[in-house]
């Protein structure tokens, strides 16, 4: 074993030799001489593509050789090259990405090449080479980025895109032309890349975009709910340190943006949504009814609005519930049943809606087994009549939250909350048959296993 580990040290030593003993000034040549014979007969000589690659890596990395724009020029052009083949592959179906030389971000390092190029060139040729590089691959840098950002590979896509603009100000400042024809076009690019840093978490550099876009006036809404989220990027963030007092003080400030936004766009949905989403975010319910009844008459058919609807009121309805004010507790709760069932109404497999109505009633009734906690401490003859009747009531209650409770357990039957609502009906009415069946399936499923649906086998 150890003759053949020496062995293998041996071979990877003399190969090392062989690549160090490399002229650069000849690797450079034979780079360009590789792309050549692979630019004849691209499917033939693919491995001269191999070999270019290899080769302007010596260059690169050479003193005698990387001073010069041409090697740069030549870096350029074949990793541009190798980012037209991608394309070729993803758009085309010619050949497969395995068979390419794989190297990261080839559209990135092309252009990276051609700004060097562009700053050593000596001579008027180098510069026209380096701008007639850039522009090319400007839409090479544009394709990487959708590909990228269809991948959900949001930093590199950010990357690519930002690369375009940044093409698109060398290729105007040297009077060329960019891909980027129009402002209009100019605002989609930063709007693009303004959302994939904006994915990527990349805060700071998704800020200024929207800001140029807000300040050149974009006819695009999305912009408006961009920069509320920026602006309360600490308050958004799963793992914030704030406070609630603290967030709910950062997303008001930020809010401003989107009072700017309804301004602008004031029939726009997209910020009536984001809105809706402020107000949620901050439990101020009482506004929400308002927007959410304003989103409403725009898509009627949304069956999640009336499901966010009726858990308003049902929140609403706690709230009174707890508060002990009967009255409006019970209109409350008469809206939230309502919209629940209006969800249904235009899908009766909604399993959201039928779980919010059974955690209504079931709710109800355990409010309701509060009160009567407090009666149980009545031994008067009155004091045990209305007992008995709050507990048949309660009885009544968790009755008729139950079937909405097997419906969805049918449907998904690895839902905790659900299993929990089984297993606890069953036991209020003294079955503890079904609750111990209910309460080992809650086990299983929080133990990381799965279950078949009981009332769908059963």
């Amino acid at each position: 074993m150890k003759k053949l580990i020496f062995g293998c040290l041996t071979f990877l030593a003399l190969t090392f030799t062989v690549q160090a003993q490399e002229d650069p000034a000849k690797a450079l040549k034979k780079a360009g001489n590789a792309l050549k014979s692979f630019e004849l007969d691209q499917t033939a000589n693919l491995d001269k593509l191999h070999e270019a690659v290899d080769m302007i890596a010596i260059a690169v990395a050479a003193s005698e050789t990387n001073g010069n724009a041409s090697t740069w020029l030549s870096q350029g052009d074949i990793y541009n090259t190798i980012a037209n083949q991608i394309v070729s592959v993803q758009q085309l179906n010619v050949g497969t990405l395995d068979a390419l030389p794989q190297v990261e971000t080839p559209a990135l390092v092309a252009f990276s090449a051609y700004q060097k190029a562009l700053s050593m060139a000596e001579k008027k040729y180098q510069t026209k080479d380096a701008l007639k590089g850039i522009r090319a691959v400007q839409t090479n840098l544009n394709n990487m980025g959708i590909y990228a950002y269809e991948k959900g590979e949001f930093p590199n896509a950010y990357n690519n895109f930002n690369g375009v603009l940044t093409a698109h100000e060398l290729l105007t400042e040297n009077d060329e032309e960019s891909m980027l024809e129009t402002e209009e076009a100019v605002n989609d690019q930063v709007y693009i890349t303004g959302l994939a840093a904006l994915n990527a978490n990349e805060i700071a550099a998704a800020a200024p975009l929207f800001s140029k876009l807000k300040e050149n006036g974009a006819e695009k809404a999305a912009i408006y709910e961009a920069l509320y989220k920026i602006e309360a990027a600490d308050a958004l963030a799963p793992d914030s340190k704030l406070t609630e007092e603290e967030k709910t003080a950062v997303m008001e400030k930020a809010y401003v943006n989107l009072q700017d936004g309804r301004k602008r766009f004031p029939d726009d949905v997209s910020i009536l949504f984001a809105e809706i989403n402020h107000f949620l975010r901050i439990n101020q319910l009482d506004v929400l009814i308002t927007k959410l009844e304003a989103a409403l008459e725009k898509e009627p058919d949304n069956i999640s609005l009336y499901t966010t609807m009726g858990n308003v009121y049902d929140n609403l309805y706690q709230r009174e519930a707890k508060a002990g004010n009967e009255e409006s507790a019970t209109g409350y709760f008469s809206e939230s049943l309502k919209y629940y069932g209006m969800a249904l109404e235009r899908d009766s497999t909604f399993t959201d809606a039928t779980y919010s109505i059974g955690a209504l009633y079931f709710n109800q009734a355990a409010n309701m087994t509060q009160e009567l906690s407090t009666l149980a401490d009545d031994f008067s003859k009155e004091g045990q009549r209305k007992y008995d009747e709050l507990q048949a009531e309660v009885a009544e209650v968790f009755e008729t939250a139950l079937p909405f409770f097997v419906t969805v357990e049918k449907q998904k039957p690895n839902d905790i909350n659900t299993l929990i609502a089984l297993k606890e009906i069953y036991a209020r009415k003294s079955d503890f048959t079904m609750s111990n069946e209910f309460k080992a399936r809650l086990e299983t499923v929080q133990a990381g296993e799965t279950v078949e649906s009981y009332f769908l086998n059963n």
